[in-house]
C-alpha cells in the first residue's frame, strides 16, 4: 500500500518572532490563507487516500497538527518526543508502516516547500510511487529542475537514465550548497538538480540499509515499531543526523545494498527557510516591499514588514533592506543580509529569558 508522511517537525527559527515554541511555521498562513502544513496536506491527498496521509511532527504540537488536519485519524500523527534530525523522522515512521505492512511504499515529504504547479508534482510523486514498486532496491528521490545559479540549495548529481525513461535517473552524487562560481557550473551543466528533500522508498528497503549504514538507529526503531510505549525511552537515544549523510550519500557512493534514483521534477519550487526567502515569495510594491498588517513607509525600499497588530501601526524612514516583524509580545529589526542569523538570536534570547524563545 502507499503511504504518504509529511515531515513536519522543524521548529522554524529562522522565522522568529513569527514561529515560536508554541507556534511553528508549518502551521502559520505565511504565503495566504491557509498553513503551510494544509498546504502540502491538500497536494499529497491527490496522491494518496487522506487516511494514509501520516505527519511526523514535535509531540507538543501533535494537538494542533490533528486540529488542523481533522481528516486523518489522530494515529497518523507521530509526536516526537525530542528532534532527532531528518534520519530518524523517516526511519521511525518506515519502520512503524513497515510492521503493519510488510509491502508498505513511503513517500516522506516535506510541510514547509512552495510547490506549483500541483498537477506536475502530484504526477511526479505517483511516478515515484512506481519506480520504488517495481525497483526493489531504489531508494527515489526527486531532482527539481533548477531555474538559477542557486547558492542556499542542495543539488544532486545525475547519471544515466533508467532504461525506457526519460524522467529516472542514477544519482551520482549529493553536492553541498555551492559557492555562486560553482552554483553557475552546475546550472549549465545540466546534470545538477536542486536537492528537494524529499524521498519514495519501500519501507523494508530503507530499514535494510539502516541495518547495514546505522545499525543503531536500525535497532531502535525496530524496537519502537513493536513496542510504541517505549518512545519517551527510546527515541532520545537515537543518534542525531541527517537521512542524507547517513544514507542517501553513502548508498549513492556504492556502501549500501541498495541505489538511488531521482525522478525528475520540473517544477516551481521554493524553500519558505526564512524571511529572505519568504520575501521572494510575497508580493511587493513598485519599491520592492512587502508588508502584512498596518505599516507606513516613506522614502524605504527592499523592506518585508510583518505588523501582528490591528491597532499599532509600523512606521519608516528612509529605511531599506530591512526586515521588520511586530507580534504581540516581541518585535524584530534586522538587515536582510543577516536574516540568516535570525536562528542565532533565538538561541541569545533563550539563554536570556526561555519566555521569548
Amino acid at each position: 500500500m502507499r503511504f504518504v508522511v509529511i515531515m513536519a517537525g522543524g521548529s522554524g527559527k529562522r522565522l522568529w518572532p513569527l514561529s515560536r515554541k508554541d507556534t511553528p511555521k508549518q502551521l502559520l498562513p505565511l504565503l495566504g490563507e491557509q498553513s503551510l502544513l494544509r498546504v502540502a496536506f491538500e497536494r499529497v491527498r491527490q496522491a494518496v487516500p487522506q487516511e494514509q496521509v501520516y505527519v511526523c511532527t514535535g509531540a507538543e504540537w501533535t494537538d494542533l497538527v490533528a486540529a488542523e488536519l481533522p481528516e486523518i485519524p489522530t494515529a497518523n500523527i507521530l509526536g516526537e518526543p525530542v528532534g532527532r534530525d531528518s534520519l530518524n523522522a523517516v526511519a521511525w515512521p518506515a519502520a512503524l508502516l513497515a510492521e503493519a505492512d510488510p509491502d508498505a511504499v513511503v513517500a516522506m515529504v516535506t510541510a514547509d516547500h512552495l510547490i506549483e504547479p500541483v498537477d506536475r508534482f502530484v504526477a511526479a510523486l505517483t511516478r515515484a510511487f512506481e519506480v520504488a514498486e517495481t525497483q526493489p532496491d531504489a531508494l527515489v528521490t526527486f531532482g527539481v529542475v533548477p531555474t538559477k545559479a542557486h547558492t542556499g540549495y542542495g543539488y544532486l548529481r545525475r547519471g544515466e537514465a533508467l532504461p525506457g525513461t526519460d524522467d529516472v535517473y542514477t544519482t551520482l552524487e549529493f553536492k553541498e550548497k555551492p559557492d555562486a562560481a560553482t552554483a553557475q557550473a552546475y546550472l549549465a551543466s545540466g546534470e545538477h538538480f536542486w536537492n528537494s528533500g524529499m524521498f519514495v522508498w519501500r519501507a523494508r528497503t530503507l530499514l535494510d540499509q539502516l541495518a547495514v549504514l546505522q545499525p543503531d538507529c536500525h535497532a531502535i526503531v525496530t524496537e519502537l515499531a513493536r513496542h510504541p510505549e517505549r518512545l519517551a525511552e527510546l527515541y532520545p537515544q537515537l543518534p542525531r543526523i541527517s537521512v542524507d549523510y547517513a544514507v542517501m550519500e553513502p548508498v549513492a557512493a556504492g556502501r549500501g545494498t541498495a541505489r538511488v534514483l531521482m525522478v525528475r521534477l520540473p517544477i516551481s519550487w521554493h524553500d519558505v527557510g526564512g524571511y529572505a526567502s519568504l520575501l521572494e515569495q510575497l508580493q511587493r510594491d513598485s519599491s520592492g516591499n512587502a508588508t502584512r498588517g498596518l505599516s507606513v513607509q516613506v522614502d524605504g525600499s527592499n523592506n518585508l514588514v510583518i505588523n501582528d497588530h490591528d491597532d499599532h501601526l509600523v512606521a519608516t524612514i528612509g529605511v531599506h533592506d530591512m526586515i521588520i516583524v511586530s507580534t504581540r509580545t516581541i518585535t524584530l529589526v534586522c538587515p536582510l543580509d543577516q536574516s540568516e542569523r535570525v536562528k542565532e538570536l533565538v538561541s541569545a534570547v533563550t539563554d536570556n529569558d526561555g519566555r521569548y524563545a
